[in-house]
């Protein structure tokens, strides 16, 4: 791995590490992260009462930059790899969701809830 990719993939695992904290903050309980399946990669797991969620997490060094990181082909993937592993972490009653969380240096983290539709 080159220099550049080594300190993309560390940015990366921070700006995880950040939206996880701000996830527990707003009161979620983190189940796993950064669980793989043959689909793709979700970055984060988490619950909060009856609600499943996915989350996506993109971390970008300027905010404006941050408003073309997520686009629907990554929605597309992070949807199929949330239905392959959903089994493993779904209760009887549950909703699901997929949110992203967006973060920047300096900047509060944006989160987009419900960010993929089925059929979108």
């Amino acid at each position: 791995m080159n220099g550049r990719r080594a300190q993309s993939e560390r940015n990366g695992r921070r700006g995880e590490t950040m939206a996880a904290l701000y996830l527990l903050l707003t009161g979620w309980r983190i189940l796993a992260r950064r669980v793989r399946s043959s689909r793709g990669e979700v970055d984060i797991v988490a619950r909060r009462g009856q609600t499943l969620c996915f989350v996506e997490v993109k971390w970008r060094a300027t905010q404006d930059a941050l408003d073309t990181a997520i686009t629907v082909p990554r929605l597309r993937r992070v949807a199929a790899a949330a239905e392959s592993v959903a089994r493993r972490f779904e209760k009887p009653g549950d909703t699901q969701r997929i949110d992203v969380i967006l973060i920047a240096p300096r900047c509060w983290p944006r989160r987009v809830v419900n960010a993929w539709q089925p059929g979108a």
